[in-house]
Parts: structure tokens; sequence; C-alpha cells
């Protein structure tokens, strides 16, 4: 007797690092703030790349920015800023760099006023009850943005923060579970839709 093949996400690749990706991470609410601030950040060192290229150099930048403790990075100095760029680990991209650290001393006003940035991003949470039941790969390659990513962009770039397009807040959002973005025929869809319903 054959297995049945494990179904996932139409962009999981098949390579070992994305399908664990998939499979461990992607679309499971995260509550924690520095995780959070991550994935944020990484999102805007993504803009204009693949996913698959921060995803390889993830660790690295792990080690190149204090594990990404915001309140770490707030510190960072000129100095800093020119040790990052030298740093072939990461994308050296001026401007993406500055804005972590620059981002790093919203998150700290953020976590003030709200308690954590969980309580803040997830006010956000996308409402999925006028969307199509069926997830399929053709539907869920049209969800390029959401209201509240649209919401979410606007707000963040009140408070000052930087690379936080509606398009890569969208992405941001489906990576923490803010929204179940597995498709309906995906093994891990039923398994994050759980997850969603213990927070």
């Amino acid at each position: 007797m054959t297995a049945k093949p494990i179904r996932r996400c139409f962009w999981a690749d098949g390579s070992e690092i994305y399908n664990a990706y998939h499979d461990r991470e992607w679309g499971r609410p995260v509550t924690d703030d520095i995780r959070l601030f991550e994935k944020i950040s990484l999102e805007g060192f993504q803009a204009g790349l693949s996913w698959i290229t921060i995803l390889r150099k993830r660790e690295n930048f792990r080690v190149a920015f204090d594990g990404f403790d915001y309140n770490k990075v707030a510190r960072y100095t000129a100095n800093d800023v020119e040790r990052l760029l030298a740093d072939a680990g990461i994308v050296r991209h001026r401007g993406k760099i500055e804005a972590v650290i620059h981002n790093a001393s919203r998150a700290i006003e953020m976590q003030g006023e709200f308690g954590s940035l969980a309580k803040y991003f997830w006010q956000f949470e996308v409402d999925t009850s006028k969307r199509p039941k069926k997830l399929t790969a053709d539907v869920l390659r049209s969800f390029t943005t959401a209201p509240e990513s649209i919401a979410l962009s606007k707000d963040l770039k009140k408070r000052g923060w930087k690379f936080v397009g509606p398009t890569t807040m969208y992405a941001f959002m489906q990576a923490m579970g803010l929204v179940n973005d597995h498709q309906h025929d995906c093994f891990v869809r039923s398994i994050a839709a759980d997850a969603r319903k213990q927070l």
C-alpha cells in the first residue's frame, strides 16, 4: 500500500529548507515579540528579493543583529552599520540595515504603549468571513494585500516605521499567523487553525 502524498501549499518548492519553513513555521500564530520583530525586519530585507534568499541567510541575520533583540539593536551606532555592511552573510543594503535599527526604537515605543508588540499587531488580524471558503493556489496568488494590511502599514508609517508597505505587511501577517493562508488541501492548514483557536 503506497503512502498518501503530503500536500503542501503551491509555493513550497520541495527543498528541505523551504519545506521545513512551510511545515513548522509559516502561518502558525506568533505572539513572541522578538520573533515578530525579526520577521518584520526580514520582510523589509526581502523587498525586491525572494524569500528563499532571506531564509538561507536567516541564521547569519540573527547573529549579525543580536537575535533581533530590539532593545539591543536600538543602541546600534554608525560603527554597527559599517560592520553590517561588511558582513557578506546578510543582505548588505544600507537603507534596509538603517531601517531595522530605526524600527527597533519604534518597537520599544510600541511595547511601552501597548505592553507588547503582539498586542499591537494582533489588533490587525485579518477578517476572512467574506473570502472564498476554498483557498486554491489561484485564489491565494490573488491575495497580495488585505484591508487590514493596508491599515497596519498606514498606522506603522504614522508611527515612524520604515519598509512596512501594505504588501510587505500582508506577507508578514501570513507568516505570523494573523491569517491562515494555507491552501485548503495543505496538511498544515488544520494545524494552523487549531493553533489559532488556542490563542
